[in-house]
């Protein structure tokens, strides 16, 4: 961490917030992995951090975006969303992404984090209905750190998510995060139409003005039912953002995040590893948001261990893709992921009742695999991270 970064992180942020995402993210994020490392050992399984859409509505029609809304909106009660996280504390797990669709439609969610104040909550959100009043109740429950989705600049944004004046109504979100002093992030799915703006470092240092402290980069997967798959990375693109991540960690002034590599710079799939996985609308256990076949569903009655350390469906995906490629089975190898899920009989968990074809349409494409190109981390802080808390766990041989 540089000192500009520390500095930062001790002045701008509320200090009761600096302290529940350094104690209950960091600490406790730390201590889940040790927990999930030690039910490998054990020949067990369940995820150390959860994924949860918590609704598929949203305000925004996104390229490769794999939600589709319906009328009226499925999404997890608020009850049935309570008792997960209370089932995940029992078990050590206390950190858990929340998405949507735009999770901010769902009625009643920041009373779900108000009841659970020893636990984290990254939101994934556009960034459009972040108003001052609703940053203000993030820093009143103190839990909940934005992590804000920047597709482009003013031109690119728009296209990118369907709408018109996205990229200033994000903006304005980042805005009343800083007024508020939350500890706040920016996200974006990196593609050929916005590699050349965010993957800069005038980008990194415009949202650092802004009061960012993390910037999580991703690659685009061109899935869903408006796949664009024109805009997917090519392997020297993919080379290009990694060179890019590794470099800007060393200067830039806050955190930059990646899931996709380990500390020697090979690809990882946090499905395959089993770090990771994701809970639908609908309540169907998936391996990843945007792999939507399931066999599992937390309203069958059964308890989320059960659930997750029997599901013979996860245990076989992970034991296929671990053995098909490190990198991203939908990209590398779609034709192979849909005869997999005929043989296993799952449910396409969409509610679009289309994945298979979707699948069957898709041409395969560079993931973050690229043999032979590997960069390790340059930054003893994130080498240090990855090789004790996410790399492979043993699950690549």
């Amino acid at each position: 961490m540089s000192a500009t970064l520390m500095k930062r992180m001790l002045t701008e942020p509320d200090k009761r917030l600096l302290w529940k995402f350094v104690y209950n993210f960091g600490y406790k994020g730390m201590l889940s992995i040790v927990k999930f490392q030690k039910r490998l050992k054990r020949g067990e399984y369940f995820p150390a951090f959860l994924f949860l859409s918590v609704t598929n509505a949203c305000n925004l029609a996104c390229q490769g975006c794999w939600v589709s809304q319906s009328n009226p909106p499925k999404q997890i009660s608020p009850d049935t969303l309570d008792n997960v996280i209370t089932e995940c504390k029992a078990l050590g797990s206390c950190f858990f992404g929340i998405l949507g669709g735009e999770p901010l439609l769902y009625d009643g969610l920041f009373k779900v984090f108000e009841k659970h104040p020893d636990c984290y909550f990254l939101l994934f959100t556009n960034g459009t209905m972040i108003t001052d009043a609703v940053a203000k109740e993030m820093r009143r429950i103190g839990n909940i750190s934005p992590l804000i989705s920047i597709e482009g600049l003013e031109t690119v944004s728009d296209v990118r998510r369907g709408g018109k004046g996205v990229y200033e109504q994000s903006m304005q979100g980042l805005a009343n995060c800083r007024a508020n002093r939350l500890v706040t992030g920016v996200c974006t799915s990196v593609c050929k139409s916005n590699i050349s703006d965010l993957a800069s470092e005038k980008f990194v240092n415009q949202i650092v003005a802004l009061g960012v402290h993390y910037l999580w980069y991703y690659i685009y997967r061109p899935v869903g039912p408006n796949p664009s798959p024109e805009l997917a990375l090519d392997a020297g693109e993919i080379t290009a953002l990694r060179r890019f991540i590794v470099d800007i960690r060393l200067t830039a002034p806050l955190v930059v995040v990646d899931a996709y590599w380990d500390d020697q710079g090979k690809a990882l799939c946090p499905a395959a590893v089993g770090i990771a996985n994701h809970i639908s609308p609908d309540g169907y256990i998936e391996p990843c948001p945007p792999l939507q076949f399931a066999k599992d569903n937390i309203g069958d009655g059964t308890g989320l261990y059960k659930l997750f350390n029997e599901s013979a469906f996860l245990e076989n995906f992970r034991r296929m893709s671990c053995k098909t490629s490190p990198g991203c089975i939908i990209m590398e190898q779609p034709e192979q992921l849909a005869a997999f899920i005929k043989d296993e009989g799952a449910t396409d968990s969409s509610g679009r009742g289309t994945l298979l074809a979707e699948l069957g349409r898709m041409r395969a494409c560079c993931s973050h695999h690229q043999p032979g190109q590997e960069i390790p981390e340059r930054s003893w802080g994130y080498r240090f991270a990855k090789k004790n808390w996410f790399f492979g766990f043993g699950a690549y041989g």
